[in-house]
């Protein structure tokens, strides 16, 4: 971390900046740098806590982290690709399914056909954030049941998204990932109630968020006790597409595998199959893409859901 100074200091205002430096955070070491004092010594759980401390002195202009300060463990890069439920070695690893459960009948027929193109695993999303207080909100816990059928007819683990703490616990009984959406990416208390779970985590990037900000909510999933995360690029509305340079800066920074979300940013079904060859070329670990035996009849986002056929053109089977 880089304290910056204030304009026009001089040696007397530094000697005394140095001096309340010393005096507050005994065990830390400052060291001249071009623009200001180098702060080595403070574990990154203090220096969070430190910085805003060291702002409020006369002389300090603001304190400036390195985003491997900010998100140590976010920033490993000795972690290994593969992992539980879902196997990163054998790229690229495609997550299908409707947009959200509506019925047993539609789930259990788009599961079977697409694992059979190519899925690894399923979407299954039982509580939809929407816009609108009256849009369609998913059904709910009765599609728990249609879900724990449908991982046991196919075999293949379950992606689900919690949208409240309060879901987390029940979730994980029956599903191997717990997604973070995007709207629910600073959503701290979720983060750290997924992060304890014990199930592997897929967090979204929220739209138009840095890659910093991104970062530090992995962070708090892995504090909190996440031992298998993935990231997942969702994009941004202006320009509105997929950020394909940060996908390749967060896989390169962190080591974790990171997926890429065609279809919400897209809100077209050929518009998403062109995307999500953008991204496999571009490096990405896998997909979360909306697919199903039933587009036309969804409820929501039917209109950027691919075909079995057109899923199964991506996967390539």
């Amino acid at each position: 971390m880089i304290i910056r100074l204030a304009k026009h200091l001089g040696p007397p205002g530094r000697r005394a900046l140095l001096a309340a430096l010393a005096g507050l955070f005994p065990r830390a070491r400052f060291k001249a740098v071009s623009g200001g004092l180098a702060v080595s010594g403070l574990p990154a759980e203090k220096a969070a806590d430190a910085a805003p401390r060291m702002e409020n002195l006369p002389g300090a202009a603001e304190v400036v982290f390195s985003r491997e300060e900010l998100c140590p463990l976010a920033c490993r890069k000795d972690r290994p690709l593969a992992g539980t439920p879902l196997d990163f070695r054998a790229k690229p690893v495609f997550i299908a399914g409707p947009c959200a459960v509506e019925d047993l009948d539609s789930y259990l027929a788009s599961a079977v056909a697409l694992k059979a193109a190519g899925a690894h695993a399923l979407r299954a999303a039982l509580f939809k954030p929407r816009s609108s207080p009256y849009a369609f909100q998913g059904i709910g816990w009765p599609g728990l049941k249609i879900i724990a059928r449908a991982a046991k007819i196919t075999g293949l683990p379950l992606v689900t998204e919690a949208t409240d703490t309060r879901q987390v616990a029940r979730l994980a009984k029956v599903c191997a990932v717990l997604q973070i959406g995007a709207r629910n990416m600073r959503n701290y208390e979720l983060l750290k109630e997924a992060g304890a779970s014990g199930r592997a985590v897929l967090l979204k990037r929220a739209m138009n968020a840095t890659l910093r900000d991104w970062l530090l909510s992995a962070e708090y999933l892995l504090k909190h006790g996440t031992k298998n995360l993935i990231l997942c690029e969702r994009g941004d509305s202006r320009p509105a597409g997929l950020d394909l340079k940060m996908l390749r800066e967060a896989k390169k920074l962190t080591g974790l595998p990171v997926l890429a979300d065609p279809s919400h940013i897209s809100g077209d079904r050929l518009a998403a199959a062109a995307l999500a060859k953008a991204a496999l070329r571009a490096g990405a670990d896998g997909l979360l893409i909306e697919a199903s035996s039933y587009p036309l009849a969804a409820r929501v986002d039917g209109r950027q859901t691919l075909t079995i056929e057109a899923f199964r053109n991506l996967t390539g089977k």
